[in-house]
């Protein structure tokens, strides 16, 4: 496989100082792995802190920056962050105010997320944790107990961090972020595997003319393998299965959603606005009115092609604070 890389084992550090180049108003530590925005203390804000494994960008570092996170620990390749990152970005931005760490429901994630705060805390840092775990495909799969976290990372991050800047004391920008959680699922769909830098070949076979459906973001095994089908179809299982999980929740959710249609690295523009077409359509007939909607490459799983679409139910506070102005790397509007 050709790769636009030095080395499989300086591929992260590479990137990162890329990064920095790229975007002088972040403070980017290559060799810590911890990216951090520029002022993070400034204003006595609650610092967001998220990570994770490398290779879904541009989550997380890609949304360090004004209304979203304070801070970013990106771990090697599918690799969780270690609690040293963690522990040195939530110094890094703590204010006085706390630190909220938003952790997605991945077994490493998760253990060095708790260490890491249990670190933070001993240190006089307070710390809150929400877990998100949106991922409506599966209950347990290969890296996770419980349903993983996906695509409603991205507004997990983007509302609280709304939250944070407006100076919401730590509890609620929490609160807030259980609630776009618990108001959120997603499913995702492999039209081929991913390649890691360090093996070179793909993760898992995937045959010509078949795709597999309820993929997880490192291509752990889905619900089922199908022959390819059309967007159309592809929309009504992904979509579908989000809206059923919705409405078993209890309380049932109503009311306007938050649609992002996701690309998972591979798949172009052309494809994925053409896959949104299918998706409003679905909505549509369901009677699901669509608030706002962010297309592209957000959380992706390398080089794989497919897709992923995450719903979130919102109200009028939720929605005002998607609305508020961001600028980071990856997501910006209002200023």
């Amino acid at each position: 496989m050709k790769m636009l890389i030095n080395s499989p084992q300086t591929v992260v550090a590479d990137a990162l100082r890329g990064l920095a180049a790229a975007h002088p108003e972040l403070d980017v530590d290559a060799d810590a792995r911890v990216v951090v925005r520029r002022g993070a203390r400034q204003g006595g804000r609650v610092g967001l802190v998220s990570g994770g494994g490398s290779g879904h960008e541009p989550l997380h570092a890609g949304f360090v920056g004004y209304g979203m996170l304070s801070a970013a620990c990106p771990g090697e390749v599918f690799t969780s962050p270690v609690p040293d990152q963690m522990l040195r970005a939530a110094k890094a931005v703590d204010s006085g105010q706390g630190v909220l760490f938003v952790v997605k429901n991945y077994t490493g994630d998760v253990l060095n997320f708790d260490m890491a705060a249990e670190l933070a805390e001993e240190d006089g840092i307070r710390v809150e944790r929400v877990l998100v775990n949106d991922d409506v495909a599966v209950t347990d799969s290969l890296y996770t107990a419980g349903r993983r976290g996906t695509g409603a990372t991205l507004f997990v991050e983007k509302i609280a961090g709304a939250a944070a800047e407006e100076g919401v004391p730590l509890a609620q920008v929490a609160a807030v972020a259980r609630r776009v959680n618990e108001a959120s699922g997603s499913f995702g769909v492999a039209l081929s595997a991913c390649t890691t830098p360090a093996k070179g070949s793909p993760t898992f076979d995937l045959p010509d003319g078949e795709l597999e459906l309820g993929i997880g973001i490192h291509g752990e095994p889905g619900r089922e393998r199908r022959p390819m089908m059309p967007a159309g179809e592809i929309a009504e299982v992904a979509v579908g299965s989000v809206l059923d999980d919705m409405a078993n929740a209890s309380p049932a959710a109503d009311g306007p959603v938050l649609a992002l249609v996701n690309g998972m690295g591979a798949t172009p523009l052309l494809e994925l606005y053409g896959f949104h077409a299918e998706v409003a359509r679905v909505l549509a007939a369901r009677g699901v009115p669509v608030a706002r909607t962010l297309v592209g490459n957000y959380v992706t799983s390398l080089d794989m092609a497919g897709c992923s679409v995450t719903l979130c139910r919102v109200d009028e506070e939720l929605l005002r604070l998607w609305d508020a102005p961001v600028q980071t790397a990856a997501l910006r509007w209002g200023r």
